[in-house]
């Protein structure tokens, strides 16, 4: 799978995207800096030229609104969504407070808003596993989760177990006396917990898969 962008690109390409769908036309560099608050045009500048190496944004240097967005995106809102790692044993998923969202990733992507929605507390992870492949996601998928204490029975959730100190990525049923979480695989079993020992962390809202 292809690196993912970083935070900072992930912010910009999210806001060119935005900018001329809006406007209609490209920013300048020093309005990527204000609007996404960099310290200075050097940063945006060298992030410019990591997107166009990677063939997401052309540039016109002899003119000051010279970017050019390679996809679609310009005709597409982006927002940028904090990729927080992956599923998997070790710790749980450490949700940012609003105020300090992006401080909680290294990484970010920039998502079309039709699969966010008016979704707000979105976050990304890694699968890492094929315990859901039965349900379309298979390992080194990114799932976008909707940060939610609470899901519905038969609903696909990130759910830290305490006791266990891991983290699962299968879909969720309150039965009585015990938590099952039900992996989409004919060959695994169901993991059965008690409710104090399972905490969601996050429901699945979409399934995003790079193609080799």
């Amino acid at each position: 799978m292809e690196k993912q962008l970083s935070l900072k690109q992930g912010r910009i390409l999210a806001f060119l995207g935005n900018f001329v769908m809006e406007k209609s036309y490209p920013p300048t560099i020093r309005d990527i800096v204000e609007g996404c608050k960099f310290s200075s045009t050097s940063v945006v500048d060298y992030n410019l030229r990591l997107l166009e190496n990677r063939g997401l944004i052309r540039r016109h240097r002899e003119i000051s609104r010279g970017i050019e967005l390679v996809s679609n995106l310009s005709r597409v809102k982006q927002v940028a969504v904090p990729l927080l790692g992956a599923i998997a044993a070790g710790k749980p998923i450490e949700i940012p407070q609003a105020d300090s969202w992006y401080q909680g990733a290294e990484e970010t992507l920039a998502v079309g808003e039709d699969l966010v929605g008016k979704h707000c507390g979105v976050y990304a992870l890694k699968v890492k596993g094929d315990s859901m492949v039965d349900a379309l996601v298979n390992d080194g998928d990114i799932v976008l989760m909707k940060h939610i204490n609470a899901v519905e029975n038969g609903q696909m959730a990130a759910v830290w177990l305490k006791a266990e100190k891991e983290v699962t990525l299968k879909k969720f049923y309150a039965e009585k006396g015990h938590i099952r979480l039900q992996p989409a695989n004919s060959t695994m079993k169901p993991i059965y917990t008690t409710a104090d020992n399972a905490e969601v962390q996050g429901r699945v809202i979409a399934v995003m898969r790079r193609l080799s």
